[in-house]
């Protein structure tokens, strides 16, 4: 038999619903009164923690400092991309956020223990005065800047546009005088494009401040009117920006109407759906977006986006896993909290969020996404593709690895020294995809390394080293001390074969480093079409149509 059952009458039913959701209602503004008031409670227990520092400490205290280490401190319990700006770094943070600020266009930083131009930017007042590359700066204005650290410096150099200066350097053996006249610096998002092949055009994609997407469409249009017929977008060491012009990038070759992110957080306000809006600039064209394990954010979302729709074939290493997106809001005293506030979802549903800061180590470390949590989700074609670890490329380039001597010449900015000279020595070179480094030139930049000191461990000596002293550790080194001797003088590294034996390698890091003398950034990026694996890989894919396709289909 079945159980008989009690019917409750709708007036009991109304008063006991009515008496639960007061209940409820009760408990949550309990719960949030409780909230206010831990809130209230420690904020004046920190005010008078303040108060009594200054009244009784020692030494004086400088209120200002001492809160913002404390509210960092705070910040850092959380995530990483959660922090304080005060008043006085607005402008470094608008120049993060929009690309502008107010200067001669130059990175300056200390190379060889001294500050000195790094990269003067193509047609801003530093490269239009004639800066150089590797131009040691002694004064700005009546300042002697030369005990003076990079950032002081780099706050003298900035200033409102259209007011002038005096920057005073020395090259070689020159001490030179230019005279500059700040101006509005905005610094390009996509620093070069160009044609790779008569089919195959490029456009290198290094950040996602205010304009990238329209910079990108220009750059797409141009190469059309050029020929392009296929593309290679290059997002790697992007670290992203903002998420609007993500969703614009992606708009250009991907129909009016879909989805290309969406936002989950705590509020309903920060919950939104972004959309492409207009029509693409091409829907068609075969498509390769470079990707490395510093895309990350904004980047990840464009390569992420793409590889849901199968619309481009993804090639290189997997990116950062930066599925958080920040908000920036006011607070009193022209201070800002930049903060999560939500995470976000690509197509297919899933978030690439790598790193779980809910849940910290005994260091404060937040911890991987395990292997065995990650879900499986599926692109447009059917592909299986994965949440909480990044994107991963659907052709896998490795990481070059470079010889310790090439490590060294370049770690000990003796490339860097001798492209200065050789600079000061040579008035022009051909155009970065003609200039080539001649044997003749590689002798001559070995015999000039003649008397510098660049030593270095081969990872064979340090294996052997280790080794070593496990031995002694464990009491073995005695009955095998001979055979280690015997490695020893095996292994030992000559520096003189290893300027033979890694000879490509160390003639490809001379010649970027001398072409970025000439052509400066774009320069740099020219230089590197022949000898980019990523791009030989992104060319072959392109050049293939089966294999494209191929790529493109879900693995049987």
């Amino acid at each position: 038999m079945r159980p008989t059952s009690k019917r409750i009458h709708p007036k009991k039913a109304a008063l006991f619903l009515s008496i639960v959701f007061g209940l409820s209602l009760a408990f949550a503004f309990t719960f949030k009164n409780d909230k206010l008031f831990a809130i209230a409670k420690n904020l004046d227990i920190f005010a008078s923690l303040i108060r009594e520092l200054d009244s009784y400490y020692v030494d004086e205290i400088d209120p200002d400092a001492l809160v913002t280490v404390g509210i960092q401190a705070m910040l850092e319990e959380l995530d990483p991309y959660t922090e304080f700006i005060p008043e006085e770094e607005q402008d470094d943070f608008r120049m993060m956020t929009t690309g502008e600020y107010g200067g001669v266009g130059a990175l300056i930083g200390n190379r060889t223990g001294t500050n000195m131009i790094l990269m003067p930017y193509t047609g801003f007042p530093a490269q239009a005065a004639g800066l150089k590359i590797g131009d040691e700066i002694l004064r700005v204005d009546s300042v002697d800047v030369r005990e003076k650290a990079t950032s002081d410096i780099s706050k003298l150099l900035k200033g409102p546009a259209n007011t002038s200066l005096m920057v005073e350097v020395k090259r070689g053996e020159d001490t030179l005088q230019f005279h500059l006249t700040r101006r509005k610096i905005v610094i390009s998002n996509v620093p070069y494009f160009g044609m790779i092949d008569l089919e195959t055009g490029y456009i290198k994609l290094s950040d996602f401040t205010t304009n990238a997407a329209a910079e990108v469409r220009d750059a797409v249009i141009q190469l059309k009117a050029q020929g392009m017929k296929k593309l290679i977008l290059d997002v790697r060491d992007n670290p992203g920006g903002i998420l609007r012009e993500a969703v614009d990038i992606v708009n250009l070759f991907v129909p009016k109407g879909k989805e290309v992110v969406r936002t989950i957080g705590k509020l309903q306000s920060v919950n939104t759906v972004y959309k492409t809006e207009k029509s693409p600039v091409d829907k068609e064209m075969d498509l390769v977006v470079l990707i490395n394990e510093r895309s990350a954010s904004a980047a990840e979302i464009v390569a992420g986006a793409l590889q849901d729709y199968d619309r481009a074939v993804l090639v290189g290493r997997k990116t950062f896993g930066k599925g958080l997106v920040q908000s920036t809001i006011p607070l009193s005293y022209n201070s800002q909290v930049k903060l999560t506030t939500a995470k976000y979802y690509i197509p297919s549903g899933r978030c690439i969020q790598a790193i779980d800061y809910s849940l910290k180590d005994e260091e404060g470390n937040g911890r991987s996404v395990a292997d065995s949590l990650r879900k499986e989700f599926t692109t447009k074609n059917g592909r299986i593709v994965l949440d909480g670890g990044g994107i991963e490329p659907d052709q896998l380039v490795a990481v070059e690895s470079f010889a310790p001597i090439t490590y060294s010449l370049v770690g000990r900015s003796l490339v860097f020294e001798y492209a200065n000279k050789f600079s000061l020595e040579h008035a022009e070179i051909p155009y970065p995809k003609d200039f080539q480094i001649t044997d003749k030139m590689y002798q001559e930049f070995v015999d000039w390394l003649g008397d510098k000191e660049y030593d270095y461990v081969t990872r064979v000596e340090r294996a052997i080293e280790d080794l070593e002293k496990f031995a002694e550790k464990e009491k073995y080194y005695e009955d095998i001390k001979g055979e280690i001797a015997s490695l020893k003088k095996s292994v030992h590294h000559s520096k003189e074969q290893d300027l033979v034996t890694f000879k490509e390698e160390i003639k490809k890091a001379l010649r970027e480093e001398i072409v970025s003398r000439y052509y400066f950034q774009e320069g740099i990026i020219e230089a590197s079409f022949y000898q980019d694996r990523d791009i030989e890989e992104a060319v072959q894919i392109l050049g293939d149509n089966r294999l494209f396709a191929m790529k493109l289909s879900p693995k049987k």
